[in-house]
């Protein structure tokens, strides 16, 4: 016999959903969409000045108009297209949050490499020898600091993480994203299987938990751009392995892996140290919050799922 109260649970009982729905809603099937999007939005970004004669271009409109379009049409994809994928579709660029976040992440950014030369100046690796000229600053401005520091974090905190952590839970898509972050620098100059590592740790940890702990990617944003720029211009460093002329003239001396040879500092235990160490503060903190999302399949049926 059916009570009335069943009948009433029944008729509240939201309609299932259509398989096609579901298909296109699986959190794999949404990253790949959004992969694809960005993927289209960088592939026009070439185009931007086939329309003239680059040696007829000024300097200043080559080095900064292919990167401001790349940032502007990814924002925009993300904005208005990633946005609304998947089946808990959530905006990851809130402007409301950009300023406090970007200026905190710059902050954050700045001061995690800046303790990591101290270190390194105090352990005898890092020495400055002279001035920088700066040489080359709006380019590399561009490539290191706006446009790696915003698209990257789009590609692998605002959609790798994202749906690896719908799919699969916040640890799983921390794993997954930081490896792939460091596996996408093995290609770098004076890159090496260590250096990789390291980046996957330091800069994936670090860089997932500033995500993890904002749930807005304006935070990692900051960081990524901050530590680009301060280990570049400001301690000429080089990022990634490729060389920048700084504000200062230095060099790091002895063993590889506390000076981090040929690629740069982040390839030293030193950076490895410093920045998973405030990473794992950020993580703490998230964890503190409760965002922490389990995997799909541990959900309860009336909740996330």
């Amino acid at each position: 016999m059916t009570t009335s109260s069943s009948i009433v649970e029944q008729r509240s009982a939201p309609p299932a959903r259509p398989l096609w729905r579901k298909v296109w809603e699986f959190p794999l099937i949404a990253m790949a969409a959004a992969l694809a999007l960005v993927a289209v939005a960088l592939a026009a970004v070439p185009y931007s000045l086939a329309w003239a004669d680059p040696e007829a271009l000024d300097p200043l409109v080559r080095e900064t108009v292919p990167g401001l379009l790349a940032v502007a049409l990814v924002f925009l994809v993300t904005k208005f297209a990633i946005s609304r994928l998947g089946r808990f579709p959530r905006d990851d660029l809130p402007l409301g949050a950009a300023p406090a976040h970007l200026v905190a992440g710059l902050g954050l950014g700045f001061a995690i490499f800046a303790l990591a030369v101290a270190i390194a100046a105090l352990a005898g690796v890092y020495r400055i020898t002279g001035w920088g000229t700066l040489q080359g600053w709006v380019g590399f401005f561009m490539a290191a600091g706006v446009v790696a520091g915003f698209v990257e974090e789009v590609i692998f905190r605002g959609i790798i993480f994202r749906w690896i952590e719908e799919l699969a839970g916040s640890w799983a898509a921390l794993g997954v994203s930081a490896a792939l972050f460091g596996l996408a620098h093995i290609a770098n100059d004076n890159a090496t299987v260590f250096s990789s590592i390291a980046i996957a740790i330091e800069a994936g940890v670090l860089l997932g938990a500033a995500y993890m702990l904002t749930r807005s990617l304006w935070l990692a944003i900051g960081i990524h751009a901050g530590w680009n720029l301060t280990q570049g211009l400001i301690f000429d460093v080089s990022v990634s392995g490729n060389a920048v002329d700084g504000i200062v003239e230095a060099e790091l001396t002895g063993p590889a892996w506390l000076s981090g040879g040929a690629f740069g500092l982040e390839a030293s235990v030193i950076a490895l140290v410093v920045a998973t160490g405030a990473g794992l503060i950020m993580l703490r903190m998230a964890a503190r919050r409760g965002q922490i999302t389990p995997p799909m399949w541990s959900r309860s049926r009336g909740g996330q799922d």
